[in-house]
This record gives C-alpha cells, sequence and structure tokens, in this order.
C-alpha cells in the first residue's frame, strides 16, 4: 500500500448508460455549464437558487472542511496522542446516522490498528444490542466517545446515562468523566453535560455542516485519529478529491457533477431508475451503510427521491426491472473476481453501470466527498432541499409522545393486533387492513395475511424489511433470505433495515419520497430489557416507541405497511416468519416447512 500523497490517483469513475439515458445527462450538464449559468460555480458560491431557495446556503460548510482540517491537524494529533498515552484498550462511539455511520465504515474498514485501541460504535436502543456491545469491551479500560451534533438526541444522551452510571460504579464520580470525550456542536446541551461532568475532551462540530454532511468534520476524522488512521494522509488523499470537484472545473470534468447529473437524471420521471444499487468489494462493505443514509435523507422527500439498495446479492440480469441504476464501488487492492463477473454480466445486459475503482482504502475519504457533491447536485435537479430531513423530525415527535406517556403512566398505550397465532402477531391501520384482500376473513391465516401484503408489490415498487430487533450475523441472514425471496419473485429491488438506525438514515426517504415503498415492519419482546438511570422507561420501551412512532407516521404517510411482531425468542420467530413468507411468495420449500411448523 503506498502512503506517498504524491503517488496516489484519484478513484476513476466510467460510466455505460443507455443511450436516450446518456443523451438526457448531456443535456443535464450543458445545462450546468450554460453560459451565465454556471451551477458548478453557484454551487461552490452557496447559492440557494440551485436547490428549493430556502436555507441550503447555510448548510455547504462540508464543501471546504477537508482543507480546513488540513490546516488546523493539531487538535487531532494532539487527541490521538492524548488517548494513545492513556491506554485505553477500547473506544466505544455512541451515537446515530452522521455522527456514528462515518466512524462505523472506519473501523469496519480498517480494522484494530497497532498500538491504538480498538473502535466500536453503538447506535440503537435494543437492549440486546446494548448487552453486546457491553460485553465487548472492558468498561474500566474504555473511552467513550458521545458524538451528537445537536446534543439533544435522545439515543446518544440515554447511551451516556447508562455507560456513565456503569464507570461511575467502577472507577468513582471523580475519574468517571476522564473515560468520556463529547464531539457535538457549540453550545449544546450535550456541551453542557460534558462540561458538568467534566469529560476529558470535548471537540465541536461546525454549525453550517449537517449530520449527514459530516464525515470530513471532527465527527468523522477525531474518532479516525483515536483509533489509529493517519488522519493527514486520509485528508490529504480526500483533498485531491477536493480540488477534482472544484469551481475551477467543468461539469464534465467533474467527478462528482457527473455522478450527481447521472443520479438525478435516471430517477427524472422519464426514466424512472430511483433504485440506486450499491455494490461494494468486500474490503469496503461497509460504505454502503453511509451512502444509503446520505442519499436517502437528502433526496427523499416531497414525493420524489433516490432510494438507495445496499447489501442486496448480486443475481442475473432478469432478476431486475428497469427502474435500477447500479454503482460498483471496486476496492483495486482486494477486488473479488466473482463480483466482477457478475457485475460485468449486468453491463453486458443494458442494465446503466457506474463503476467507481477505490484505488486504496486511504482513497475512502475521496469517495465521501464525490458523493457529498454528487448527492447535492442530484438533489438540485430533482428539486429538493438536501440539507433538511422533515419526516425524521416527524418520528421524532411521535417517538417523543410515546416516551413521555411512558413517564407519567408506566407504560406504553395498549395496542390490539388484528391476526394473533401462536407466536406472531400483525398489526396495520384501517386503511391497509381494507386493502388486503382476505381481511375480512377472520379464519385467514398467518400466510395469507402475508401473501394479500406482499401481493400489493407492483412493477417498480420496492419491498423493504424494518427490523427492530438486535443486529447481528443471523439475524441479519433470515432477513436477507425474506428480502431476497421477494426480489427473485416479484423483481423488485428490497430493502434491510435495522432500527432505530435507519430512522436517522433510509427513513427519511420510506416517509417522504416516493409512495412506491412495501414495508414489513419486525418488532419483538425483548427477552431482557435494561433500566435507563434517571428515566422511568426503560431501553425497551424507547425501542418500542421508536418503533411505533416508525410505523405511524408511515401510516399518516398513507404507505402500505405491515407490522409483525414476535415474542422473546427472536430466532424461532424469525424462522416462522420465514417460513410463512417463502410459501407466502409459492415457494414450496416454504410450503413444506410451514406445514411442518404449524
Amino acid at each position: 500500500m503506498s502512503t506517498v500523497p504524491g503517488a496516489v490517483r484519484l478513484n476513476r469513475q466510467t460510466a455505460g448508460l443507455p443511450k436516450d439515458l446518456s443523451e438526457a445527462v448531456e443535456a443535464t450538464l450543458a445545462d450546468w455549464r450554460a453560459n451565465g449559468n454556471n451551477k458548478v460555480h453557484k454551487l461552490w458560491t452557496g447559492d440557494p437558487t440551485l436547490w428549493t431557495h430556502r436555507d441550503e446556503d447555510k448548510w455547504l460548510g462540508w464543501l471546504r472542511i477537508a482543507g480546513e482540517q488540513l490546516a488546523d491537524l493539531d487538535h487531532l494529533i494532539s487527541v490521538a496522542a492524548d488517548i494513545k498515552s492513556a491506554n485505553f484498550s477500547h473506544v466505544l462511539l455512541l451515537g446515530m446516522g452522521g455522527s456514528s455511520l462515518c466512524p462505523e465504515v472506519m473501523s469496519l474498514t480498517f480494522g484494530r490498528q497497532p498500538g491504538s485501541p480498538e473502535l466500536h460504535v453503538l447506535d440503537s436502543t435494543d437492549p440486546a444490542q446494548i448487552k453486546t456491545r457491553e460485553q465487548q469491551i472492558d468498561l474500566a479500560n474504555t473511552l467513550f466517545i458521545v458524538s451528537s451534533k445537536s446534543g439533544g438526541t435522545l439515543e446518544p444522551n440515554i447511551f451516556k446515562q447508562y455507560f456513565f452510571a456503569k464507570v461511575k460504579q467502577l472507577v468513582g464520580e471523580q475519574e468517571a468523566g476522564r473515560r468520556f470525550l463529547a464531539i457535538t456542536d457549540p453550545g449544546s446541551k450535550m456541551q453542557q453535560v460534558a462540561e458538568q461532568d467534566h469529560f476529558r475532551r470535548i471537540l465541536f462540530g461546525r454549525a453550517n455542516i449537517g449530520g449527514r454532511y459530516s464525515a470530513l468534520s471532527d465527527f468523522g476524522m477525531a474518532p479516525a485519529a483515536i483509533m489509529g488512521v493517519d488522519t493527514k494522509l486520509f485528508l490529504e488523499r480526500t483533498q485531491e478529491m477536493v480540488e477534482a470537484c472544484g469551481p475551477d472545473k467543468s461539469a464534465e470534468q467533474n467527478p462528482g457533477v457527473m455522478l450527481g447529473a447521472i443520479l438525478g437524471t435516471a430517477a427524472l420521471p422519464q426514466f424512472g431508475r430511483d433504485k440506486v444499487t450499491i455494490i461494494t468489494s468486500p474490503g469496503i462493505h461497509d460504505l454502503g451503510a453511509w451512502l444509503e443514509q446520505l442519499i436517502a435523507e437528502s433526496t427523499g422527500k416531497d414525493q420524489k427521491g433516490l432510494i438507495p439498495v445496499d447489501r442486496e446479492r448480486l443475481a442475473p440480469p432478469a432478476s431486475y426491472g428497469d427502474d435500477r441504476i447500479f454503482i460498483y464501488l471496486c476496492l483495486q487492492t482486494s477486488s473479488d473476481a466473482e463480483q466482477d463477473a457478475a457485475v460485468a454480466v449486468l453491463a453486458e445486459a443494458g442494465h446503466p453501470l457506474v463503476t467507481i475503482a477505490v484505488e486504496e482504502t486511504y482513497n475512502l475519504g475521496q469517495e465521501f466527498f464525490r458523493w457529498e457533491l454528487a448527492t447535492a447536485v442530484a438533489s438540485s435537479i430533482l428539486h429538493v432541499n438536501p440539507f433538511d430531513q422533515p419526516d425524521v423530525e416527524a418520528s421524532k415527535i411521535a417517538t417523543k409522545a410515546l416516551t413521555s406517556e411512558y413517564e407519567l403512566t408506566g407504560k406504553l398505550p395498549e395496542e390490539k393486533p388484528f391476526f394473533a397465532g401462536d407466536t406472531l402477531e400483525l398489526f396495520t391501520d384501517e386503511r391497509n387492513l381494507s386493502e388486503l384482500s382476505v381481511a375480512a376473513d377472520e379464519s385467514a391465516s398467518l400466510v395469507a395475511h402475508l401473501k394479500a401484503h406482499l401481493d400489493r408489490i407492483k412493477p417498480h415498487d420496492y419491498f423493504a424489511l424494518l427490523a427492530y430487533i438486535e443486529m447481528n450475523e443471523e439475524h441479519e441472514a433470515a432477513l436477507q433470505e425474506i428480502r431476497h425471496a421477494v426480489r427473485d419473485q416479484k423483481r423488485v429491488a428490497t430493502c434491510l433495515g435495522f432500527g432505530p438506525r435507519f430512522l436517522h438514515s433510509t427513513g427519511q426517504a420510506y416517509k417522504g419520497g416516493p409512495n412506491s415503498g412495501v414495508f414489513l415492519q419486525v418488532t419483538c419482546e425483548d427477552a431482557e430489557d435494561l433500566a435507563v438511570p434517571g428515566q422511568k422507561y426503560t431501553f425497551g420501551a424507547v425501542k418500542s416507541a421508536q418503533a411505533r412512532g416508525d410505523f405511524k407516521v408511515l401510516l399518516d404517510r398513507e404507505r402500505r405497511a405491515l407490522r409483525v411482531h414476535l415474542g422473546t425468542d427472536v430466532k424461532a420467530g424469525l424462522e416462522i416468519l420465514s417460513a410463512a413468507i417463502m410459501s407466502a411468495l409459492g415457494y414450496e420449500l416454504g410450503k413444506a416447512i410451514w406445514d411442518n411448523a404449524i
């Protein structure tokens, strides 16, 4: 692996597009470079007329943050040296969405660096997930990073309450604060908490950079420095892409503008290719999770937007509809020959494909910037504000109402399923129920109800599994089996998200984007719950409130949504659900398993 900045090349980008789409992209690029209407220059000067002419000009600090970080590297070097000298064995970052996804990408891509602590990320209120993270670290020898831009986000605050109480029991109140570091915006509630509890350090974000655009700010780079990544080298590589995408570069020579023009144009109604299907080399697999949030939360609003599809297994070309555009991020130092061949088959079959050759992992920052710029450009083409998230806020309000009621009454409101089997229950509203063909049949089985729901999937729709259960390999494998069965039978794009983390990511597009999603939310009874210090509600209650709030907003937005509730044995519940769905889809094996299960 080269570590000589001068030897680095830009990650190369190529595109193979159908003729009509290619011609439309050329017209888009011509519009961006038109005399007297240089939109690249407008973007760099913060002209809000590129989007909706609201407050977009207030959120463009990400354009220059890489260079600013390079000019002020001392603070990153200092915090990394401080943490290294303290001999922490682990770092646990407590955050959600934009505060946690870049650190997760860095951790899973670079792994543990020699002589530095191992970085873990917690972004779930699921009690089992919290216990798993707790068991992966040495509580007495861990640095906790509380990462929250606004300082008021529910999850990081209650994570902090939980682990601060744990650490205080081990090392005492005076020493506990020395095990915590905050990353937040100046003047936030989290800054006040950090000062009150005598945190080891407080690092600040930028008020003009939104959470999902914050990867190259301290929200991404401070955890990277602490885990031992050479942030100077990383940012130098990134700056090469920033300069390649600069205001002096014409639209057709600008990698970010070119990608954004392709994505935005492809999603226009005359093409309808709004399912951005992300394929990544195994060595950079988690980049897809970061891209999901950036794309979905930026573009998915006003009934428009791009639907990112991540971690969907590659299939023969006939498995895909004409609403797809494929993105292949191929790591050059460890490419996968089988994956390369499968992608080549898609291209040969005429599917639109953008290929980005990522030279090595230290070039990952180039993709952070390319995609931030591309997403801003695509949002301009779609005429949406890439820097707000109105439907995420709606879910937060619905969750807040439920947690407040729990604080007053000690319980969440009662709810009644419309179907109750031996192990699984089904919920939805009257509108959805009226659309299910078997709703009036009180003897209808679980399979019949699931079949009626899945039969609502039409061409150009997408199917999304929204799972409020622990995110682990076993659960993901079971849910992946379901999504791929639906993809192959219905020939539609499929998505899989674990709650509540997806609420701060794809949740915006699911509620505010095009009404083309068919949703199956999966919830469970927690086998063991965890108390939140200082609160009446528990982590399990918070997760339930988040799931119910999420579901309510989906229903309020008139989405086609069904909720299946598992018991405390999540593994067994998923097996039953999988068998029922396979049977509903007409798979003979699924029918046999289902018959045996009942």
